[in-house]
């Protein structure tokens, strides 16, 4: 993988939010993020937008590609990039590329998660795609997703060719040196090789919801 080069400014704001953003290791996966060139999983899960409607990865899939967000309501680091990630989605829908957001949270750990506030999220980003609630966070898991907001691109093949970090920096849009989000979906929509499959994606940790009994 690239070696992800932090502004000071960034590296500083991770460590200032770790007593506010702990990750709790029995909730993440033990096997890692998905792997460049992997295929989507779980792509026909359904999960309920922010409309009442019912949708999986796999029904907003576009001809060029798809690109999995993984946000959520009450996490800094989202509001930080929500600008950025909202018109980058935006722009891919309307290239070509189909794009969904994801919240895998457990609102009981985080109650402003819960899927009431996702709504009026979704109207102040101004998002032209899906918001929606897994509602097991089997897909947030199935994904290996660790942090808020995660990107996870697809080509039109439908494997992961970017994963990680919106750009270099979340707290100064106007000192942004690489986009890597911008510039991987550009490249997918244009069908040329991403200039950088993979970084290390910053922000709130996921709490996925315990799994039950059943595996679910």
């Amino acid at each position: 993988m690239k070696a992800l080069h932090v502004p000071v400014a960034l590296a500083l704001g991770v460590l200032a939010s770790a007593a506010a953003a702990q990750v709790n290791p029995q909730t993440l996966p033990s096997e890692g993020p998905l792997a460049i060139g992997s295929p989507i999983p779980l792509a026909d899960t359904h999960m309920k937008s922010v409309d009442g409607h019912d949708v999986s990865i796999g029904s907003v899939a576009g001809k060029k590609g798809t690109l999995v967000l993984f946000v959520c309501n009450h996490c800094p680091w989202v509001r930080m990039w929500q600008d950025r990630f909202a018109r980058i989605g935006n722009d891919a829908v309307k290239r070509g590329i189909g794009v969904i957001a994801v919240n895998s949270n457990d609102p009981e750990v985080f109650p402003g998660d819960a899927y009431g506030p996702m709504k009026g999220k979704a109207k102040s980003w101004g998002v032209k795609f899906p918001y929606v609630m897994d509602e097991r966070s089997d897909v947030g898991r199935a994904f290996g997703a660790t942090h808020t907001p995660e990107a996870f691109l697809f080509g039109a093949d439908g494997k992961l060719v970017y994963h990680g970090a919106v750009d270099d920096n979340a707290h100064d849009a106007n000192a942004v040196e690489h986009a890597w989000l911008r510039d991987a979906v550009d490249a997918v929509a244009d069908g040329k090789a991403v200039p950088v499959a993979e970084t290390k994606a910053m922000g709130c940790g996921i709490k996925l919801r315990a799994k039950t009994s059943s595996g679910t």
